[in-house]
């Protein structure tokens, strides 16, 4: 009998090689036989998925967020506690380089980048899920603010939009050692503590 493709796990893996060779070389030096290459595949089954480059970074794209959210997830449950302050904490530190799939995480995003600001469908897919992290947010300081942890004065939405620069401007600094991720963490916390203060 023959043995069953799962066709979701070989795009997995093809995209999974697409983003260790991004960490090493950036989008623009990655070819399709060396994504093959990377993956342990033929050239012909890597395009039987994808049939160009550009197919394939679309789906390495939402891949790498889908993986990025499960993660999320999985750390939530495993802290016991859900509420908005520890959901909106692990979310940022998630976006901080602090380990190896982090840092990976954060080069791919500026390859990504890079690349999307003279690809307008690459530049449509790489922002189209900033505006509901955006909304995310601001509902977990709702949340907040329900629960009598943020003060009512606290613009929800203003506030989302501080705690997503406070998390992604610091990669670069600590990419290149002016900061250590547990100086990033400690910022983030300190911001945490001072807007999850019960209004007196």
């Amino acid at each position: 009998m023959p043995k069953q493709v799962d066709h979701d796990e070989r795009r997995s893996q093809i995209a999974e090689a697409l983003q260790r060779l991004t960490t090493r070389r950036g989008l623009e030096g990655v070819s399709l036989r060396q994504v093959a290459a990377e993956a342990g595949m033929s050239m012909g089954l890597v395009q039987h998925y994808f049939k160009n480059k550009d197919e394939m970074l679309l789906y390495a794209l939402e891949h790498r967020a889908k993986l990025r959210e499960a993660r999320i997830a999985e750390k939530v449950t495993a802290t016991g506690d859900p509420s908005p302050r520890t959901i909106l904490r692990t979310c940022l530190v998630e976006m901080i380089p602090h380990d190896e799939r982090t840092e990976g995480d954060y080069l791919i995003g500026i390859a990504y980048f890079v690349r999307a600001l003279a690809d307008p469908a690459m530049a449509a897919v790489f922002s189209e899920g900033a505006p509901d992290v955006f909304r995310f947010f601001a509902d977990m300081i709702r949340q907040g603010q329900a629960a009598g942890d943020v003060a009512p004065s606290v613009d929800p939405d203003q506030e989302a939009a501080i705690l997503w620069a406070l998390a992604d401007s610091q990669g670069s600094n600590i990419l290149l050692g002016h900061r250590t991720a547990a100086d990033a963490v400690s910022t983030v916390d300190y911001y945490l503590d001072r807007l999850f203060t019960s209004p007196e």
